[in-house]
């Protein structure tokens, strides 16, 4: 149980369901009601569908390519921390991200699925979380779960995001990027040391 809430904070952390929220909001400005649901539901199942691609053969396409994991997960980690340093020291990530908008008409591809919700730090994630040597298939399947859950806590704050943003305003949602920041570094620290300690015991 522990370790699904582990896996649950890590996947917050690094999808940031709440720094999505103002990333929504700019894109679909101008849109009605219905179109701003049909725009919500399309990314978060283009995310899903990405990430869940990276959860099934992320490990096998290092494997082709004759990379050990334990290089992946020290490179993964490096990626993870310079991507939490943008979290914590650069723009936030709606600022960031909401500079990708070029009009009204934007799709729930660009920039809402990818690179807000399925982000290459998400991407990543979840592939360091389903390696074949450490997990079972049913933890791979409970991860992918936990991956979902998350993604839907994602759905429902699109679905709500004026009442959202209403109450955290830009402010709040740059405030609680820069935390999930700070937990994604640790995180990524602790993946660095675990790929040098795995790299050495080979």
């Amino acid at each position: 149980m522990d370790e699904l809430v582990s896996v649950f904070i890590f996947l917050f952390a690094v999808i940031d369901p709440i720094g999505t929220v103002p990333v929504f909001l700019a894109v679909t400005n101008g849109f009605d009601e219905k179109q701003k649901r049909i725009i919500a539901i399309r990314a978060v199942l283009t995310s899903a569908a990405v990430l869940l691609f990276f959860v099934m053969v992320g490990e096998i396409i290092l494997d082709a390519i004759n990379v050990p994991l334990s290089a992946f997960e020290i490179a993964g980690g490096i990626v993870l921390f310079l991507f939490a340093m943008t979290m914590i020291f650069g723009e936030s990530k709606p600022d960031e991200e909401i500079k990708m908008i070029k009009s009204e008409k934007e799709t729930a591809i660009f920039p809402l699925a990818i690179p807000s919700i399925a982000s290459p730090g998400a991407m990543l994630a979840v592939v360091l979380l389903t390696k074949n040597e450490e997990h079972t298939l049913l933890e791979q399947a409970e991860t992918s779960l936990v991956l979902l859950l998350v993604l839907g806590i994602v759905l429902l704050l699109l679905l709500l995001s004026k009442y959202v943003h209403r109450v955290i305003g830009d402010g709040g949602s740059s405030i609680i990027s820069r935390v999930m920041g700070m937990i994604l570094a640790a995180v990524a620290i602790n993946n660095i040391l675990d790929g040098v300690k795995q790299f050495y015991e080979l």
